[in-house]
């Protein structure tokens, strides 16, 4: 579908009129509850793709499919007639995905949730494989921690408190 104003402004017409004659005019029994999603008009408006969704199963979809196909001839005698363009569109009627795919995204998200929760659920009693805080801790920190301790933790450790200074002798 192209960004032509004209031809979007015909597909919203087109949308119209079908859905409203599908709703009064057809009445092929096949036909079942039958919604038109959206309508694609062509550069040229020479052709238009209707797609549709149909509520049921899988035989009443086949049937509506059958039903659509047998009615596209009078459907677009009543776009060309409600148009008023000069050359009417044909119309190719397809099957969405959409709900199909709805369904399928769905049922991933429910399977996500579900391991979420068996994650969670793991992770209540779990204790940590090492410490609780398996990095290395800042110098900052461990000035301060030495401070908080005294001399005696740093005799423990074998650190020498000068150790950070730095003073060089140029000869």
């Amino acid at each position: 579908m192209t960004d032509n104003p004209r031809a979007l402004k015909l597909a919203d017409r087109i949308k119209v009129i079908v859905a409203t004659m599908l709703d009064s005019r057809v009445k092929d029994p096949r036909l079942g509850f039958v919604t038109i999603t959206d309508v694609r008009v062509s550069g040229d408006l020479q052709h238009a793709t209707l797609f549709y969704t149909v509520f049921g199963t899988d035989e009443e979809r086949e049937g509506t499919a059958a039903a659509l196909v047998s009615a596209t001839g009078m459907l677009r005698r009543e776009v060309g007639r409600q148009t008023g363009v000069r050359l009417t569109p044909t119309l190719e009627f397809i099957a969405d995905a959409v709900p199909e795919n709805a369904r399928v995204i769905e049922d991933l998200l429910s399977e996500a949730r579900g391991r979420d929760a068996e994650l969670a659920k793991a992770k209540e009693g779990a204790d940590y494989a090492g410490e609780a805080e398996p990095y290395r801790v800042a110098r900052d920190e461990a000035d301060a921690a030495d401070e908080t301790h005294g001399a005696d933790d740093l005799e423990e450790r074998d650190v020498d408190p000068d150790e950070g200074t730095d003073e060089r002798e140029d000869a």
